[in-house]
């Protein structure tokens, strides 16, 4: 995937560096937010998504209400001041659905670990008839 970026961005750039620039949707023109969040793929060791919090949440201090999941290639150009992102459809994901789906996540690994452990013990005790 191809970002534009400044030359301080190709450099390396900190969080807090992030967290300072306005997001800007260019399909539409409106100020989205700022950065509160990134969501990380750790296994890749790469950011998939730029978290900009709901309209709903006041300073990013109270409250619940919901934020904006940007895709990491929805990023059109990481500028000096801006952020410039293409959103055709804004993707708001509230606590609760976050929530959610780490449940879901969770219970899914939760399961396969069962399963593990199910096919090693009958392995085992096939091992012992043998």
């Amino acid at each position: 995937m191809k970002v534009n970026a400044s030359e301080s961005a190709q450099r390396g750039m900190k969080i807090s560096d992030f967290q300072t620039k306005d997001v800007i949707n260019i399909t539409d023109g409106k100020r989205l937010g700022q950065i509160s969040d990134l969501e990380l793929d750790l296994k890749q060791g790469r950011i998939e998504a730029i978290v900009v919090p709901g309209y709903s949440r006041f300073m990013g201090l109270f409250g619940g209400g919901t934020d904006l999941v940007i895709p990491w290639r929805n990023i059109v150009k990481i500028g000096s001041d801006v952020i410039l992102v293409k959103l055709d459809e804004v993707r708001e994901t509230s606590y609760d659905e976050r929530d959610r789906e780490a449940k879901m996540y969770d219970e899914q690994q939760s399961s396969r670990v069962e399963r593990v452990e199910r096919l090693e013990r009958l392995d085992r005790s096939q091992r012992r008839t043998i």
